[in-house]
């Protein structure tokens, strides 16, 4: 899963720019400002991390089903991980 990381605590300014975020083409641990917020590209995430995210009390898990995109909260922070396909080379 990829992971593009939002350094922001309010819900309205994420949900604002979450469009621009999810269309924005970022490569590896690059980071851009949208809108005055720092969003980076954190790179690929390993299944159980998120898994062991959603146990935290602290972690507000949102999902977003027609993109199969789900969202934690938590801190000052929001991670959107977005699965990646893998290709196979033959």
């Amino acid at each position: 899963m990829k992971c593009i990381s939002v350094y922001t605590n309010d819900f309205e300014v994420f949900s604002d720019i979450y469009e621009e975020i999810i269309n924005l083409k970022l490569a590896d641990n690059e980071e851009k400002q949208v809108d005055g917020i720092t969003v980076m590209e954190s790179g690929e995430v390993p299944d159980n991390y998120l898994e062991r995210m959603k146990t935290k009390l602290e972690v507000v898990v949102m999902k977003v089903r027609d993109r199969d995109i789900t969202i934690l909260q938590h801190g000052n922070l929001f991670e959107i991980f977005i699965p990646t396909t893998e290709s196979v080379v033959h």
